[in-house]
């Protein structure tokens, strides 16, 4: 199913835009880890939310989250992987599934880890990011899952359920990915793995990774004023565009992102 706008991470910064792209009559589908997985969740009180003093990150999160569903956006659990123009549109990859729309958010907050030495080297010749995508390649041979959440004990889970041999890497601080043509062997924390296949299973990927060719600035995704990229039909909002990284900034900018999402779906419409 085609949508108008697709927004990417649940935070504040995307509840925000879906809000607002709903505001303005277009459809919208809000792509993201679970509620609890963001690292808002686990903040104990929030008092520099202007309105809302005094509460829990998760009762804040729940409140957006609320607001959102009952403007009438649509709700979608996953990791996007990357996203691909064509046309008029984006079609954005959610673990082994697509999505498509006219325009697109990126709100999925930092992401943080810097990758690993060999993970470059061996993307797609031995390293995967989606083991619901992937792990049929690797059925019945043993595999390392390095998760940094709950969702990747899931897909651990699914790939003992093929057949394989996983050894699981709970949110290592180091990791080196080993090989010759393709990855052989992994080492996390000085634990050693010989493997056919590593899944690097992290919150988010880097906007490089899912938007190839998007400028950044400073390790942040550039945008102008309208929290408008270098790309066409993408849009910026929250803490992928820099500091402060607070919830008050995060839902302006994503006021700004919805709006111009919106405007930029309607402006296509009127070009037909």
């Amino acid at each position: 199913m085609a949508h108008d706008v697709i927004v990417i991470g649940g935070g504040p910064a995307g509840l925000s835009a879906a809000v607002n792209v709903r505001a303005r009559g277009r459809s919208v589908l809000v792509v993201s880890n679970p509620l609890e997985e963001n690292p808002l969740w686990r903040a104990e009180k929030v008092d520099n939310y202007l309105g809302l003093p005094g509460m829990s990150g998760a009762e804040l999160l729940k409140t957006l989250r609320a607001h959102a569903e009952q403007a009438g956006a649509e709700f979608r659990e996953g990791r996007v992987l990357n996203a691909v123009a064509m046309e008029t549109d984006w079609f954005v990859s959610i673990g082994s599934d697509m999505e498509n729309a006219k325009a697109v958010v990126l709100a999925g907050g930092v992401a943080r880890a810097k990758k690993f030495p060999g993970e470059a080297e061996y993307l797609g010749k031995g390293v995967s990011y989606c083991a619901t995508c992937d792990g049929m390649l690797y059925r019945k041979k043993p595999v390392a899952v390095v998760g940094y959440s709950d969702s990747a004990k899931k897909e651990a889970e699914f790939l003992t359920s093929i057949g394989c041999t996983v050894t699981y890497f709970d949110r290592p601080k180091t990791c080196e990915i080993i090989g010759g043509a393709k990855a052989e062997r992994v080492v996390c924390d000085g634990q050693a793995a010989d493997v056919a296949c590593v899944f690097l299973l992290r919150p988010a990927l880097a906007p490089t990774d899912m938007f190839p060719g998007i400028e950044v600035e400073n390790g942040y995704v550039k945008v102008d004023r309208a929290m408008a990229t270098s790309l066409p039909g993408v849009f910026a909002a929250g803490d992928c565009t820099g500091g402060p990284l607070q919830v008050s900034k995060a839902a302006g900018e994503g006021l700004v992102a919805g709006q111009s999402a919106a405007k930029y779906v309607a402006d296509l419409a009127r070009k037909k």
